[in-house]
């Protein structure tokens, strides 16, 4: 268990003081600016790490920073199928959705941990606004065409931006859970790497920010103080063809270099296991994991 950094009582005021002071920079570039924080892995199901990620929200929302709470919940799912009695059946890392197992995946995500999140956020003194990809056509979605078949997969075909934005506009952080909507009704599970990249693209995004269980792109997967700390997108295919972008960094890289075409300004994946990384990432030149960019 995460524990409580103790400030020494007779400098706190001045510790304090100095990171308001150094993070004003930070804020005043994004101040009004959009932020897409896709929510997952460790920072998700310890409750430290979720405490922190909370506060972290909360505070770049009263600061005046535009912030969109995207989730998944593959570990509650797999859970609630388990006591079901309901396989769960993974393809290349997605889950084969059945039209029964697409329920569950509805209930949970939209019905259970869509709420909790919003819950802990009005906690933390927050505002926040539960929403999931069926409400107000806001993830539109078609079948996933892949082989194998997936099942109730659905890959994006159009975001609807604006109950998003009504819900910035009145202070609100909107929490999205990513299950989609088809033309004719018919509900799809969406990978929520995806479909934050698709909701940051939409959006003019200055910021996307992947949260993962490592510490970002390495160039040996096994040791940590090989972090690469910046990537120019035009090096991704070459990084693939090395063998340092490979497994299930593949996906989630995929995404940042789309939304990055796509407009959006930066898309960086961190280091989700370290305690406030939301706000190392957006209030310092370090920040936690990699980022991607465009620079020509």
């Amino acid at each position: 268990m995460l524990q409580k950094m103790e400030i020494p009582e007779s400098i706190s005021t001045q510790i304090r003081s100095q990171v308001l002071i150094d993070a004003l920079p930070y804020i005043q570039r994004y101040n009004h600016k959009i932020i897409v924080v896709k929510y997952g892995g460790n920072a998700m199901t310890n409750e430290a790490l979720k405490e922190a990620v909370m506060s972290d929200i909360v505070l770049l929302s009263l600061v005046g920073i535009r912030v969109v709470l995207v989730h998944g919940g593959g570990p509650e799912i797999s859970d609630m199928l388990h006591r079901l009695n309901i396989e769960s059946k993974f393809i290349g890392g997605l889950r084969y959705t059945d039209a029964e197992t697409a329920d569950v995946v509805r209930m949970v995500l939209a019905g259970k941990v869509n709420k909790e999140l919003v819950a802990h956020l009005t906690r933390h003194s927050g505002q926040a606004i539960g929403l999931s990809g069926i409400d107000g056509a806001l993830l539109q979605a078609r079948k996933k065409d892949s082989k194998p078949d997936l099942g109730l997969v659905g890959e994006i075909t159009a975001v609807n931006t604006k109950p998003i934005l009504v819900a910035l506009d009145n202070g609100y952080v909107p929490v999205i859970a990513t299950v989609a909507c088809g033309p004719d009704g018919q509900v799809y599970n969406v990978n929520a790497d995806t479909a934050a990249a698709s909701i940051a693209a939409a959006l003019g995004a200055e910021n996307l920010i992947l949260m993962t269980d490592i510490a970002g792109l390495l160039r040996d997967k096994d040791d940590p103080s090989t972090l690469i700390p910046s990537v120019n997108i035009s090096e991704v295919q070459n990084l693939k063809r090395q063998g340092i972008i490979s497994g299930g960094m593949i996906p989630k890289i995929d995404c940042c270099v789309e939304a990055i075409r796509r407009g959006v300004k930066k898309a960086v994946i961190i280091d989700g296991r370290v305690p406030h990384s939301i706000l190392v990432e957006i209030c310092s030149n370090e920040g936690v994991g990699t980022q991607f960019l465009s620079v020509y």
